[in-house]
């Protein structure tokens, strides 16, 4: 009985801290619930590169992220599809050709020269963008209400000034990512740094000479701009003031690491892509649309629930009111959980989430059956509880494992919503297993131990129970 209670404590505790996340952080929307613009970004080969590997993709990626930052959307999706697509989804964008037009363009790589005597600017303007990119970062991870919107607006418009002021300070010098042939991280030859390699065509590695001849050792900078924000804006030795970098290579050195390395080279390879880019789909979905799909949404959850709990108490009597409790500590601890790891709720998310209190039900039925089989033995009511749960236990683990199978596969091969239905069922199975196995088995055991004269009445488990005559 001890051990009853302090199960009982645990789940008591759990309910609260659910309770408290539910209300601190509610689930993400995604854009069908939303409303935005989805946008498919396709990247097209052309005759000097007729296959899209995965960096490239990759390198597209992050320039469509950093521009997408540019539209002030909240949490925003940004993945790839296939081989060659990105999924952009901006929840809350509802002008499509806007976003187009900012994600539809080539990228645009260009080094730049540092103008003379802006060195103390340099370091004002990179302090305020780094606070305000800082700021607006946390504002995009926690829930978006208008007035938080508001900020991150504000703070986007910022940030477009910090980057103009930061490209003011810096000087054209006609050299663009349409000279890079590669640029990639390597390893420097002792410790754990890293650093990133840079090659031009024979016509930018004359220009990069020159402009590297111009600020060695003069403490101005090498600006790195993509779409006219600085990637990167690192120093030139004296060693070079004779010179320049000559030969068409360079290495750019500072603390990096593997992953900090592997960004800029990303960031500036993503600059001299050597593919264009099409828009192959662009689709909007009014917030109209959305506050209605939740509306009924939310009805149809509500009339299957209370449907199963009518159900549940009319057919099983008493342990049908034990699994009712256990149902609504399922609820909420599942949608604690989506808050805690950050799901964002589509139809078809809140569609896996239905189907899967139907599962949690399913469970606490095997259990009931088993428990009824035991009772009409013979057995006391308190071996019949045990032996139900032993006896139910492999069935019920046989079927959440073979769905929580599916569900990986649909989220490995499926994309988008798919996606989301996969992993709203996942996450209910697991913790339809937690509230069948744990808590519906202590309310139940709580109540035949801690209760005698529920302990002496069977048919409150078993109406109409007759014994069957032991063989």
């Amino acid at each position: 009985m001890q051990k009853q209670r302090l199960l009982l404590f645990l789940i008591l505790t759990l309910v609260l801290g659910a309770i408290a996340i539910i209300t601190q952080l509610p689930p993400r929307l995604g854009l069908d619930l939303k409303g935005g613009s989805q946008l498919t970004i396709q990247a097209l080969p052309n005759e000097e590169n007729e296959v899209i590997d995965a960096f490239s993709l990759n390198s597209l990626k992050t320039v469509l992220e950093k521009r997408v930052n540019n539209l002030g959307a909240a949490e925003p999706v940004i993945q790839t599809v296939g081989e060659d697509k990105i999924l952009v989804q901006l929840p809350g964008v509802n002008d499509p050709t806007e976003a187009e037009r900012v994600l539809g363009g080539t990228a645009k790589l260009e080094f730049r020269e540092q103008k003379r005597d802006t060195d103390a600017q340099l370091q004002v303007e990179l302090q305020i963008r780094s606070q305000t990119e800082l700021q607006l970062e946390l504002l995009r991870q926690s829930p978006t209400t208008a007035e938080q919107q508001a900020e991150i607006a504000r703070l986007t418009e910022s940030l477009q000034n910090s980057n103009q002021a930061l490209l003011e300070l810096f000087a054209s010098v006609d050299l663009t990512g349409a000279s890079l042939i590669d640029a990639r991280p390597q390893p420097l030859p002792n410790g754990n740094n890293w650093e990133v390699a840079i090659v031009f065509d024979s016509e930018g590695g004359d220009k990069f000479a020159q402009l590297t001849k111009e600020i060695a050792g003069t403490g101005r900078t090498l600006g790195i701009f993509l779409d006219d924000v600085l990637l990167s804006a690192p120093r030139v030795g004296p060693e070079y003031a004779a010179t320049g970098i000559s030969g068409g290579r360079a290495v750019i050195s500072g603390n990096f690491n593997l992953d900090s390395a592997n960004d800029l080279a990303v960031q500036i390879k993503g600059g001299a892509l050597p593919f264009p880019v099409e828009v192959v789909e662009n689709r909007t979905v009014g917030a109209t649309l959305g506050q209605d799909s939740i509306r009924r949404s939310i009805y149809a959850g509500l009339a299957g629930l209370i449907g199963v709990l009518i159900f549940m108490v009319a057919y099983y009597r008493l342990p049908g009111l034990i699994a009712d409790v256990s149902l609504i500590v399922y609820t909420l601890l599942t949608l604690a959980s989506f808050s805690l790891v950050n799901v964002t709720l589509t139809l078809p998310g809140i569609a896996g989430f239905i189907l899967s209190i139907g599962m949690a039900v399913d469970a606490n039925v095997l259990i009931f059956e088993r428990t009824r089989e035991e009772l009409r033995k013979g057995k006391t009511l308190y071996k019949s509880v045990e032996s139900g749960f032993y006896r139910a236990f492999s069935s019920i683990l046989d079927s959440n494992v073979t769905t929580l199978i599916a569900c990986f596969a649909l989220f490995w091969l499926g994309s988008g919503l798919v996606k989301g239905f996969a992993l709203t069922l996942a996450i209910g199975v697991l913790v339809s297993m937690f509230t069948a196995v744990t808590c519906s088995r202590t309310l139940l055991l709580f109540v035949v131990l801690g209760m005698p004269k529920v302990r002496q009445n069977p048919k409150l488990f078993c109406p109409n129970l007759t014994v069957s005559p032991k063989s």
